[in-house]
């Protein structure tokens, strides 16, 4: 398998962001974190017209992981992917990680995340969460049995599938 630009979604809390980094690290692919780049301090939204934009330019370059979901830029960046892999959680294992992260993160700004914008409790953001599945997750299935056969298109659903997708890749190295 030739990875060269790989989009890494699935809902908030399945691990893109750790899976990103240990995918970074056995690829040396670049690593852009699209909610670094996102978010402004104190957790202001990038202009739309300007997040497209952005979105586009990075997705233009020769290679990237870009880990994130922000569904308006997702064809975007499906379209110069080659690989794109979904982590497919349950929902009760998204919100017991986001409740962890927060307890860990609390008041500060994660690794993946801008200065300024430090962790937090939001109700939003657990409803959010809560509904993934059930709200999200049809249409980005649908968006991917769509260009399988064009695509690359891997789903991870447990920690058990992540590992032995990194260990493959690492042995493969």
């Amino acid at each position: 398998m030739i990875m060269e630009k790989v989009m890494v979604i699935g809902c908030c809390g399945a691990g893109k962001s750790t899976f990103s980094r240990k995918l970074h690290q056995i690829t040396q692919l670049p690593l852009i974190h699209l909610d670094m780049e996102y978010w402004l301090p104190e957790w202001v939204e990038t202009d739309k017209p300007e997040w497209e934009s952005k979105v586009k330019e990075m997705a233009a370059q020769a290679s990237w992981i870009i880990d994130g979901n922000y569904g308006g830029t997702m064809d975007i960046r499906i379209r110069q992917a080659d690989t794109i892999i979904m982590l497919d959680y349950p929902t009760w294992k998204c919100l017991w990680r986001i409740t962890k992260r927060i307890v860990r993160h609390y008041g500060k700004a994660r690794p993946d995340m801008p200065k300024g914008c430090n962790e937090r409790f939001d109700a939003k953001f657990y409803h959010y969460v809560y509904n993934f599945n059930k709200r999200k997750r049809p249409g980005i299935m649908a968006k991917l049995e769509a260009i399988k056969e064009e695509k690359e298109v891997i789903l991870l659903r447990s920690d058990l599938e992540v590992d032995a997708f990194l260990n493959g890749l690492e042995k493969d190295k």
